[in-house]
């Protein structure tokens, strides 16, 4: 299928298209681009893993013939723009903006702390003050570098995503690499809003961590881990238990949030004998915990109250916007593909969009699972 959709939105353009062969879904999207406008000078690139190996030639013709030389972007098992999603095919989305001239800065590879503490996160003589980046799930740095970075943002907000691929996991910041994060710093003179949506309710009170075995939980409250979980989530039986995955989750609250604010965890282990539960993650003693479930009504309604959040707060319509969201969401979750887009359509009109589907999100400063991340251009 060949999109022929182009959105124009205060200097912000938006083309997207599919097909089995690169060149052919690259030639749909520079026909609906038409002639950029003269101002334009930072180009968001999605391209599906169908498309990987093709980056470095497709960043190249972009280039060429659209005369931005800026780009920054990834690859995803599926990608999305404005209204739709593309997966399981060849496709790419990429939405080109015009930012204040000396506004922005591309980031290029950074593989450890040592790449991080050599930059000074400046554009010019201006300080950073947000971050758009992507990053490799395989780099076992990721999570304090995404930390360390926040904390020396003027800001402390950073958004991005991991890459997510079969193949190659490319990353564009000008040119194409893999292996660390990358992306882009903004100054203050480029103005956002961004949220959110976790698609998590709770479903009991928080508890304290009493015993814990690194990720598994022996006690909560002074009582068989187990046992707690069972009152929460309301499981009377054993074929309960069984169902529990996918379902039902651990909320690790983020420090000083109060619980409005947390990371999710699979429950990877269930002990009935002894009342143990494993999570997904380490967790200390007398550290704070609660449930919490995930299906297609709560993701819904959280997704609602983020749009309603973001909204409330624009003073002017968008001109563009990046989501990106997890691949344990979209048909999965929403019950049908494209739910997450229309609902962002529905909230917000026609603003140009792109993003992909992640193997964790960045928000603010860290990572995040089965969560949303919108980010808007005002």
């Amino acid at each position: 299928m060949l999109s022929d959709l182009l959105t124009r939105s205060s200097r912000f353009a938006l083309a997207h298209a599919a097909s089995p062969h690169w060149r052919i879904a690259a030639a749909d999207c520079l026909e609906q681009l038409g002639r950029p406008a003269p101002g334009a000078n930072l180009g968001f690139l999605y391209v599906t893993d169908r498309h990987a190996a093709r980056v470095p030639e497709l960043l190249e013709l972009l280039r060429m013939r659209t005369g931005v030389e800026h780009w920054i972007g990834t690859v995803g098992l599926a990608i999305c723009a404005t209204g739709v999603e593309y997966a399981e095919e060849g496709a790419m989305a990429m939405m080109l903006g015009e930012f204040p001239d000396g506004s922005f800065r591309v980031l290029s590879q950074m593989r450890g702390g040592g790449d991080l503490a050599r930059d000074p996160l400046t554009v010019g003589a201006a300080p950073g003050r947000f971050a758009i980046v992507h990053a490799d799930p395989r780099n076992g740095a990721v999570t304090q570098l995404v930390h360390d970075l926040a904390r020396r943002l003027d800001s402390g907000f950073v958004v991005g995503g991991l890459t997510s691929s079969r193949h190659a996991y490319a990353q564009i910041a000008d040119g194409v690499s893999e292996g660390g994060l990358s992306g882009a710093i903004f100054t203050d003179d480029v103005v956002v809003a961004t949220r959110l949506t976790q698609g998590c309710s709770p479903v009991g009170e928080m508890h304290t961590v009493t015993e814990v075995q690194r990720n598994v939980l022996v006690e909560l409250d002074g009582r068989p881990a187990l046992d707690v979980l069972r009152e929460d989530a309301g499981l009377r039986s054993v074929r309960d238990l069984e169902r529990v995955g996918g379902h039902i989750f651990a909320a690790l609250p983020v420090a000083g949030s109060r619980g409005a604010d947390y990371t999710v965890r699979n429950l990877v282990g269930l002990d009935a004998e002894n009342g143990l539960v494993a999570i997904g993650d380490m967790v200390k003693s007398g550290s704070k915990l609660m449930f919490c479930r995930r299906d297609r009504r709560t993701a819904i309604e959280d997704m609602g109250r983020m749009l309603d959040s973001i909204k409330a707060g624009l003073y002017a319509r968008p001109r563009g916007a990046l989501y990106f969201s997890c691949l344990g969401r979209g048909e999965s979750l929403f019950g049908e593909s494209g739910r997450e887009l229309a609902m962002i359509g529905e909230a917000l009109g026609d603003v140009p969009l792109v993003g992909f589907f992640c193997n964790g999100e960045i928000s603010h400063n860290r990572l995040y699972g089965y969560t949303g991340v919108l980010t808007l251009f005002v």
